[in-house]
Formats: structure tokens, sequence, C-alpha cells
């Protein structure tokens, strides 16, 4: 079992239609959980790579009735580098 997380965000708030069909995506075989951030706007799947791809799971999220926008990268923006200073003549 490879177990990976992705990360989405979504625009307008989850209907209560979309809410009871996301309850039936957690009953999919693969779906490990879904963890909703509310404040960020963002749902967060983790799921069986041996079983669903990324795709099939943002495919699952948009039937259901969430409005999708974008996946957000799970690793943090890294600090550019300083540029190196210049030896002395």
């Amino acid at each position: 079992m490879t177990q990976l997380d992705v990360l989405y965000r979504y625009g307008a708030a989850p209907t209560e239609a979309a809410m009871m069909a996301l309850s039936r995506v957690r009953e999919v075989y693969g779906i490990r959980k879904l963890e909703f951030q509310p404040a960020e706007n963002t749902v967060r799947v983790e799921y069986d790579a041996t079983r669903l791809n990324e795709p099939t799971v943002q495919g699952l999220l948009r039937r259901s009735g969430l409005d999708i926008t974008e996946r957000v990268s799970l690793i943090p923006p890294q600090p550019e580098p300083e540029p190196a200073a210049a030896p002395a003549a």
C-alpha cells in the first residue's frame, strides 16, 4: 500500500448536497481520509496510490459537487538562496 496525500483549494463552500456526496466518496476503496480546512478553503485527501491516481481522486471530488479551483503543493516554498559574496581582490 502506497499512501499519498493531495491538497486542493475549493472556491465556494460545499453545499449540504455536496457534503452528503463527499461522505460517499469516503466509501470508495482506496480513499483513506478527507480533511477539510474551511478557513483556508482546502481539502486534503489521503489515498492509496496502488488503487487510485490523483486525476481519479480529483474527479471524485468534482463529481460530488465540490468546486475545486486548484491543486496546492504540500511542499512549502523554499527560500531563495542568497548570492555568494564576491571574493575580495
